[in-house]
């Protein structure tokens, strides 16, 4: 029998220290020793330290002069004030440096209004000190369900944890924290030398017949390097003291491991070593034939047996099964794996469970199946996963009518293909191969049916993000989401589980007809939270950036007063329009284009035509510029000169006859207007004969 003993065994660094301090103050004072509670978890080293004169006490209230050593699991802040402000009494700290670390981070993150979680046994002093050190003030956790139960913290979260708990507890807690709250920070405070306690503890289980865990009921590593070790060896076995060795075939067990919590001295773990050796020493000298008797193994077809590989070759695998001869596993009844490689998947000396397919008395030969064993394995994981409606990860391995066959080591599974995805998938072919995420959804125990389906799974995490969106969304949020739609009034984004809606005028600072001059589908976007309704579960969305807007800093290119040049693009009866940089408009008024009064614009200006003109208003809220162009070089209308006239004839005296004009019609424009001058002379002279219109 061999007996392998964990090298990290014993005492760790701040067990060792304490005890340590505690033997030089017996040794070195008379005054009276006290430790605030058991200075560590283990009755038989706090006995021995009892009987040499330590006293201990729950609350050093009760002191009233000596010296006091604190415990390696620590204090709370208030009881180690009290005891470092007592001078009636002295005081040596043997706190585990690891728990003191623990104890400022909280102080100092408690100080910054940081809500502390401690994820480990509220009912553990070590917990109970560090809570101490939050002002009492943490929430402790040390299982799913009280993570279940926490209530939103509007405050960030700090999250540490006891030196004891194990990896897989921080792992799988510190997740489902993480999951709850948006703003929190983790640190894990397991202590290294547990870290590698418990590693070591994994190791040898996982190769040996019986475990020994040495340690207190009391101690919590211990009691973790239990539940390790009972994992990977079901013959582990927890004891304080030699009296504590189970009584068991010792004859029936190859190896043997022994590990032990930190506060179990070497003394402890010599006494029970000893006596395993001379157990040891007692089988060996078990009689031979007896030996040779009971190693005689009968196999039966239908069994599952252990057996240890030996040797295997490109068609068998060789087992030894402690039968008269070995065992034989064809290739193809080794494993269900497609991408099963026997010369790196098989490995010469691991022990395997396998089914006895048939026993050959006449050849001797047992053939045997290790798949049927895996497959047997795996419908009580999926059956599980089915009862539990928790999810399982599955390779998708052929296309089929109706859907796809996806497999977990041997066992088949149908997924409809509307259950693929959460979207109409129009290629099937696309998922071969692939590992996806699904729930079983149906299940016949009998026919051994399974569906699956991945839609379900997709719309459940969705489901959850859109509520965690929903629940910290807030106008004005920033978001990274993926372009899902193009409309004509907007582009619909995901931004975690929920749509929102671009409108067409919040894309671009220009003017543009259609949503994909700017996205694409399925481009990735940071957009802006500009207003939401969650009972109707709309959210409108900002893409634009305010730096891009052309009137973006307006007011230091175009201040009042200002001379800038553009260009006429518009021509209106009131003025014009003149293009000044991009998208940014500036109107001059008529009445600023010229010195003399112009019917329209377009008497003097004409679009395209660049012009200088002078800012001389600015309204930035209505994204409007004034402009005078007169004020810098008017533009005035050309006037086309007339040609020389004849001199004006006289006026017609009185009573002078008419004289009529036989000219023919084709009469110049001076002969036009001296007949309008004559006509103007007849009225005057009707007006001065003072005869009215009836008497004429």
């Amino acid at each position: 029998m061999e007996i392998i003993i964990a090298q990290s065994a014993g005492f760790c660094f701040g067990v060792n220290k304490a005890i340590n301090l505690v033997n030089q103050l017996l040794d070195e004072t008379d005054e009276k020793i006290y430790t605030i509670g058991p200075i560590i978890h283990n009755e038989q080293v706090v006995g021995k330290l009892k009987s040499r004169g330590l006293c201990v006490v729950n609350d050093s209230s009760c002191i009233k002069s000596g010296h006091v050593v604190i415990r390696t699991h620590g204090v709370a802040k208030r009881q180690y004030e009290d005891i470092k402000n007592n001078k009636e009494m002295k005081f040596s700290d043997a706190t585990c440096p690891y728990v003191k670390k623990i104890h400022k981070l909280v102080a100092q993150k408690n100080r910054l209004g940081k809500q502390v979680i401690i994820i480990g046994d509220r009912n553990h002093p070590e917990v109970q000190g560090v809570n101490g050190w939050a002002d009492d003030d943490a929430i402790i956790v040390n299982e799913k369900v009280d993570v279940d139960r926490l209530n939103k913290s509007e405050k960030p979260v700090c999250v540490v944890c006891q030196t004891t708990i194990t990896r897989e507890k921080w792992d799988t807690l510190s997740k489902l924290i993480s999951e709850k709250f948006t703003d929190v920070e983790f640190f894990n405070t397991i202590c290294n030398a547990t870290d590698t306690r418990q590693n070591e503890a994994s190791n040898i289980a996982s190769n040996v017949d019986m475990m020994l865990v040495i340690g207190s009921s009391k101690s919590s590593n211990t009691h973790k390097l239990y539940e390790i070790c009972s994992k990977y060896c079901p013959s582990t076995y927890k004891i304080e003291t030699v009296g504590d060795l189970p009584s068991v075939d010792i004859k029936k067990i190859k190896k043997i491991g022994i590990t032990a919590g930190a506060s179990t001295p070497d003394w402890l773990i010599k006494e029970v070593t000893d006596k395993m050796e001379e157990l040891n020493k007692q089988e060996n000298e078990m009689d031979i034939k007896e030996a040779f008797e009971n190693s005689i193994v009968s196999l039966q077809s239908g069994q599952i047996v252990k057996g240890k590989i030996i040797g295997f070759n490109n068609a068998e695998v060789f087992v030894d099964l402690g039968y008269k001869s070995d065992g034989i596993i064809s290739m193809e009844q080794y494993s269900d794996d497609p991408n099963f490689d026997p010369q790196t998947d098989i490995k010469i000396g691991e022990e395997i469970d396998v089914y006895i397919n048939r026993v050959d008395d006449k050849e001797g030969n047992v053939y045997l199946s290790k798949r049927k064993v895996d497959r047997s394995k795996n419908w009580k994981k999926v059956e599980e996963a089915f009862e539990n409606k928790t999810p399982i990860e599955v390779k998708i391995a052929e296309v089929v009518k109706g859907g796809v066959l996806a497999k977990i080591q041997g066992v088949r599974i149908f997924i409809p293909a509307s259950h693929v995805s959460d979207t109409f998938v129009k290629d099937l072919n696309e998922y071969l191969n692939k590992t996806i995420s699904i729930k079983i959804i149906e299940y016949n125990k009998r026919k051994k049916r399974l569906v699956g389906s991945r839609k379900v799974v997709l719309e459940e995490e969705k489901e959850k993000m859109a509520n965690e969106v929903w629940d910290s969304i807030e106008v004005g949020k920033e978001y990274d989401g993926t372009v899902k739609g193009l409309t004509d009034f907007g582009a619909f984004v995901d931004i975690g589980g929920v749509d929102g809606l671009i409108h067409v005028s919040e894309l671009s600072w220009s003017r543009i007809k259609h949503p994909s001059e700017v996205l694409n589908v399925n481009d990735t976007v940071k957009v802006r939270v500009l207003d939401f309704d969650r009972e109707k579960g709309r959210i409108s969305l900002g893409y634009r950036k305010t730096e891009d807007d052309p009137w973006f800093n307006a007011e230091e290119k175009y201040k009042v007063g200002n001379i800038v040049k553009g260009k006429v693009v518009r021509l209106v009866p009131f003025g014009t329009f003149v293009n000044l940089d991009d998208n940014i408009d500036g109107l001059v008024h008529i009445s600023q284009i010229s010195n003399v009064r112009i019917a329209k614009p377009s008497d003097v200006l004409k679009v395209g035509q660049e012009v200088e003109a002078k800012v001389t208003e600015l309204d930035l809220e209505k994204k409007k510029i004034g402009l005078s162009i007169k004020e810098v070089s008017p533009i005035d209308p050309i006037v086309e000169e007339l040609p020389n006239l004849p001199p004006k004839p006289e006026r017609k005296k009185k009573d002078e006859p008419v004289v009529e004009h036989k000219e023919d019609f084709n009469l110049t424009i001076g002969d036009m207007i001296n007949d309008l001058n004559n006509l103007d002379s007849e009225d005057d002279n009707t007006e001065e004969s003072g005869l009215d219109e009836k008497q004429e």
